[in-house]
């Protein structure tokens, strides 16, 4: 146990914690019989149950559980094993600390019911259940654990006893309370969620969950509600759906990739600690971590200065002076703005064809993208000198949290500088498991949140840590914003936290739904900075189902979606309809377009452009050939 005996929940302020699936399913698929007693394994198979700790480890949980779900006195006696429990809890926690190997994880004593009802005509009495719960406890306890989870509680006795036991032990050990739930409003017994949460407060739950019993679907609804309800940390780790016998077999099949999506959205909705029940595995897990890295950071910035001493403070450039970018920005002016990716490979001729003929159209900048959807592509910097230098048009470079240390960021940001480029779009970055490369590793030691600060920073002549350049840099800092949000007071509240540290100027997801449009530059009014509003042609009616159901952060209303399946084979040229019609609405109410080509095709950019710029001739000879 770290020396802050609290470490566990102060961790929970700053970012999500991932947690690790389950340890039943693991044994089973080892080939342990369900007949056995999995708890035993901690004396009878040491290296099984500290391998499987180790798996969990090196998928990226940084909270693990100890193999003692069952290893209670009255589970036990089944066994024969009530007079091993100490023994049996105590090479638990051992176990998880030989498999960390010296990595700072967090270890949750696992404890879960006691198998036996709590009442006097039938069962055991409140009395022999509370000293039950204190036995195992106490043993966890002194075994040096960071906190207790108890999980799968379906009653409130029960829970109320545990918790009270636990206190008894030690007021001071951090404590989870999760109760299995059988849908939306109520745990397994049928006391509301309202009623779980008072009692889980009442009797000094530090953090306020639900596990088991339903997958990620219901504890989405479940968490959502409990967030709601309670000002404490809330955890969540749902089963893998509901399980099927098939040849014998109990087998889950909620997917690794159904886990990452989740992640997402029990982070959206305020989660802070997220992991797995039944049927979750090391690779559940692994692709959990990704979308926890990613998105998992707090409103905080990681980002630690040392003092700084004010004199060594620069006042920054004005905007206007900054980039054109930034004087159009400044005037009030409407800007129009082409996405372009760089290429996957070394052939660059067409991107860069693609922004002559944009130049010559008369967009105002070209945005290149960083590694979208965490796919390998040349380095923004690279195609983005030979855009400003060779074709002569104006760039915003996005800049990526994901792949890059704070080291690795400062120091691409002042070579950006020097190289000559004032635009910088701040974006966290897509999980490494949504791509080409899922096994990469996903670095994320600051969010965007991070990154404009330092951008901030370097604009005042200030490096990340607060020591003066001697020198200043002279960006204009923009940042994205999701105006379809799953959760938008998160949203909303990250956006504010992005203007608070500098932030000038917001890009939004595309956006297809004129009246959310509205609420949403409605609702940013109050920022006072300009906003370019996105636009993705849609390509096909399969084009838009897809971006619908699977691009996180996209959302396409049913009535476009219809349009694009009534338009068959002249999806593309519907999609186009659909883009002007967004246009002219966005030129009336926001600053700016923000426009992304589907498949880099260039030329549909053009032709939704038509609307609001006549074309030059040049441009459409290029467009026929």
């Amino acid at each position: 146990m770290p020396e802050d005996r609290r470490a566990i929940l102060k961790a929970m302020q700053d970012r999500v914690l991932l947690c690790d699936g389950a340890m039943g399913t693991m044994l089973y698929l080892k080939g342990v019989f369900v007949n056995r007693c999995f708890d035993e394994l901690n004396i009878s198979e040491p290296r099984l149950v500290a391998s499987i700790h180790k798996e969990y480890i090196n998928a990226g949980a940084e909270v693990i559980e100890t193999n003692t779900f069952g290893a209670n006195r009255y589970k036990l006696e089944k066994f024969g094993l009530e007079h091993r429990a100490a023994e049996i809890n105590r090479l638990a926690v051992e176990h998880v600390r030989t498999a960390a190997g010296g990595k700072p994880v967090f270890v949750l004593g696992a404890v879960g019911p006691l198998g036996r009802l709590i009442i006097h005509e039938k069962g055991i009495t409140p009395q022999q259940a509370h000293d039950a719960f204190v036995e195992q406890v106490s043993v966890l306890v002194e075994a040096g654990v960071d906190g207790i989870i108890f999980e799968t509680i379906s009653h409130l006795g029960e829970m109320a006893i545990a918790l009270e036991a636990a206190r008894e032990v030690d007021r001071e050990i951090p404590i989870v309370g999760q109760f299995a739930f059988a849908d939306e409003h109520n745990i397994l017994a049928g006391a509301s969620v309202q009623e779980a949460v008072t009692l889980l407060e009442e009797k000094g739950a530090d953090v306020v969950g639900a596990n088991c019993a339903v997958g990620p679907r219901t504890l989405l609804e479940v968490t959502r509600n409990l967030v709601a309800l309670t000002d404490r940390p809330v955890s969540v780790m749902p089963n893998a759906g509901s399980p099927e016998y098939v040849d014998g077999r109990l087998l889950y099949f909620a997917t690794p990739d159904y886990f990452a999506k989740y992640a997402q959205y029990f982070i959206d909705a305020g989660a802070r600690l997220v992991g797995g029940c039944c049927g979750t595995t090391p690779e559940h897990i692994h692709s959990m971590a990704g979308t926890v890295r990613a998105l998992g950071k707090s409103g905080k910035v990681a980002i630690k200065a040392v003092a700084v001493e004010e004199e060594s403070r620069l006042e920054e450039v004005p905007m206007a002076e900054r980039s054109p970018l930034g004087r159009k920005l400044s005037a009030g002016q409407f800007v129009i703005s082409v996405e372009i990716d760089p290429p996957k490979g070394l052939r660059h001729a067409k991107a860069v064809e693609g922004a002559r003929v944009l130049k010559a159209a008369g967009v105002d900048v070209i945005n290149i993208a960083d590694g979208p959807r965490a796919t390998a592509r040349v380095n923004p910097q690279s195609i983005g000198l030979i855009f400003e230098r060779e074709v002569g048009i104006e760039t915003i470079l996005h800049t990526s949290c994901r792949d890059r240390n704070l080291l690795g960021l400062q120091s691409d940001m002042l070579g950006a500088y020097t190289n000559g480029f004032r635009n910088i779009l701040a974006v966290t970055g897509d999980p490494p498991m949504m791509g080409d490369y899922p096994s990469a590793t996903g670095v994320f030691d600051v969010d965007a949140i991070g990154l404009v600060n330092m951008l901030k920073n370097l604009n005042q002549g200030l490096d990340m840590g607060g020591r003066s350049l001697k020198d200043q840099t002279a960006f204009t800092i923009g940042v994205g914003a999701n105006p379809a949000a799953q959760n938008p007071e998160r949203e909303m509240d990250r956006l504010e936290r992005k203007i608070e540290f500098g932030a000038e100027y917001i890009m939004t997801q595309p956006i297809y739904d004129h009246e959310l449009l509205r609420r949403f530059l409605k609702s940013v009014e109050h920022l006072k900075r300009p906003v370019l509003a996105g636009i993705l042609p849609l390509a096909s009616y399969r084009n838009a189902e897809f971006l619908h159901n699977e691009v996180p952060g996209m959302t396409i209303p049913d009535a476009i979606r219809e349009r694009m399946y009534k338009a068959g084979d002249n999806g593309g040229a519907e999609g186009i309809v659909i883009a002007q019609e967004m246009l002219l609405e966005i030129r009336q109410h926001a600053q700016g377009v923000y426009i992304m080509p589907p498949f880099n095709r260039y030329k549909v950019a053009l032709q939704v452009l038509e609307v609001i710029m006549p074309l030059s001739g040049i441009v459409s000879d290029q467009m026929q050939s």
